[in-house]
């Protein structure tokens, strides 16, 4: 085996010159959230995904001013319409962030491109939170247009019964919901087996624990404490005691937080194909 080292040609002088290379200067955070943030809308499923948002905000405001009684027409009923939706496409939202990369069979070039995967996922993760967030301010949007012309359909004075307060921990508690989603899709990689699972989270698994909560004592006063399904519906009520946020904190960590430690080992380690 031999070596062969390549020396620039000499000068005028007759001392060989050196050149240098510098490094090229590292990706910016703020370009790769751009990054997914784009992967998000431009594919045609994608699109409509994110469109579904709006749509299915508009479809349930006009559901609740068709359909409801004239003394029902509050915004707490407005953002109850528009949330039943979103608890499910946001979700999807934080799945697909992640599993793109493996069913368009994208992320040989992602990580070839940015090696370091904590970053790549790091984007995702704020991205996703970025989308749910600014998802949630739509449906407010939406919600008091349709409070006003509501109330002003019916002739009857807007009802603002949901409190600043009371909109951050919902806002907060569908951004849990999609993280939820993106950490399955962090732990499977699958977007198929990944939407099979979270609804059999979201509409299986609460049935079977609360038939066991009503027929045993000790897992009723345990439930709040292991069931992040059922600790996290507390924010949507509109007040959180302390009790109730160790709560979520404790089932949270059981649920989200050590299967999501899980999944970015298994992806930072995983073999792209």
């Amino acid at each position: 085996m031999t070596t062969t080292v390549l020396t620039a040609p000499a000068s005028e002088s007759g001392t060989a010159t050196h050149r240098t290379r510098t490094a090229p200067t590292r990706i910016p955070l703020t370009r790769l959230i751009g990054v997914e943030l784009r992967k998000m809308f431009d594919t045609r499923s994608g699109f409509w995904l994110m469109a579904s948002i709006v749509i299915t905000s508009v479809l349930a405001t006009a559901a609740i001013i068709v359909f409801a009684p004239d003394d029902q027409l509050t915004f707490d009923n407005f953002a109850a319409a528009i949330g039943a939706p979103m608890t499910v496409i946001l979700p999807m939202i934080g799945i697909l962030a992640v599993t793109s990369e493996w069913s368009q069979r994208s992320g040989l070039t992602t990580f070839t491109l940015v090696p370091h995967r904590g970053r790549v996922l790091g984007a995702k993760f704020l991205a996703a939170i970025g989308v749910g967030v600014v998802s949630m301010f739509i449906a407010l949007v939406v919600g008091v247009l349709g409070t006003l012309v509501g109330s002003a359909i019916a002739g009857v004075d807007p009802v603002w019964n949901v409190s600043a307060a009371h909109f951050a921990l919902i806002v907060l508690g569908s951004v849990l919901g999609m993280l939820f989603g993106f950490m399955l899709g962090l732990v499977i990689r699958n977007s198929a087996g990944a939407i099979v699972t979270y609804f059999v989270y979201t509409l299986v698994l609460p049935p079977l624990l609360g038939l066991l909560a009503a027929n045993q004592k000790w897992f009723a006063d345990l439930q709040p404490w292991v069931d992040f399904n059922y600790a996290q519906t507390s924010l949507f009520n509109g007040t959180m005691t302390s009790e109730q946020w160790q709560q979520l904190g404790t089932a949270g960590a059981l649920w989200f937080v050590l299967p999501m430690a899980v999944g970015l080992l298994i992806v930072r380690r995983a073999e792209v194909k």
